[in-house]
């Protein structure tokens, strides 16, 4: 795989693979009724490209592809960069494979951050969007982030399961949309949860398993050590 090429800010630092830009706006889309490649009755767009609009049955939006175009938005997620990154294990700041030598030193691992809730670890069974990091963004990210530097948390991780998406939901009967929960941009879906035939797909979602804490830190400094 070619390595992703690498875009900065003026202060050096990265661009978030995962991040959109100013040129990638989403298209427009009209929904209908639809029977699902998997063969059940759910939402589909009306000029639909099957091959193009969907994964594993699921309907996705629609966003173009124009990384590097105009300005960035780093409070932002590109849908599908998202779903690359997590399908890949793809760093999510620079978009290079997790599956490195520090992937090998770890056990096998991946390293996950995220904000700190009250205090919390990541934990087993946590139900994520966020991508892995490599270390080295990892370590920018908790610095350069404001989020992350008001309270971060990070675990190395054996496996990362899908779990859903999280999407817009439209009501099976109206084709209305559903209003997501109130601390929600949007609505998680499990893939065994009868509404994700129903849900336009934004973002994919992995259930974190093999959790072990750790304090990025320490775990740079065995790797300069190493």
């Amino acid at each position: 795989m070619t390595p992703p090429r690498q875009f900065y800010l003026k202060t050096g630092l990265h661009v978030p693979f995962i991040a959109p830009w100013s040129a990638e706006t989403p298209l427009p889309y009209e929904i209908t009724k639809k029977v699902r490649p998997d063969g059940r009755e759910g939402i589909g767009y009306t000029d639909e490209l099957s091959h193009a609009d969907r994964r594993n049955s699921n309907l996705w939006v629609r966003w173009p592809a124009l990384r590097g175009r105009g300005k960035p938005d780093l409070a932002a997620i590109h849908p599908l960069r998202q779903r690359q990154a997590m399908s890949h294990m793809l760093c999510m700041v620079c978009g290079n494979s997790t599956f490195n030598d520090d992937f090998r030193r770890w056990g096998h691992r991946h390293l996950f951050i995220a904000r700190a809730v009250e205090g919390h670890p990541i934990r087993d069974g946590e139900v994520t969007d966020t991508p892995p990091v490599c270390l080295p963004c990892a370590v920018e990210s908790v610095d350069a982030c404001p989020h992350l530097r008001k309270g971060h948390t990070a675990a190395l991780v054996e496996r990362a399961e899908p779990w859903g998406v999280a999407g817009i939901v439209y009501d099976p009967r109206t084709l209305r949309r559903i209003p997501a929960p109130a601390d929600k941009e949007l609505t998680e879906v499990a893939d065994e949860d009868p509404a994700i035939c129903w849900t336009l797909a934004a973002r994919d979602l992995v259930a974190l398993t093999g959790c072990t804490p750790v304090d990025l830190n320490d775990l740079a400094a065995l790797s300069t050590a190493a």
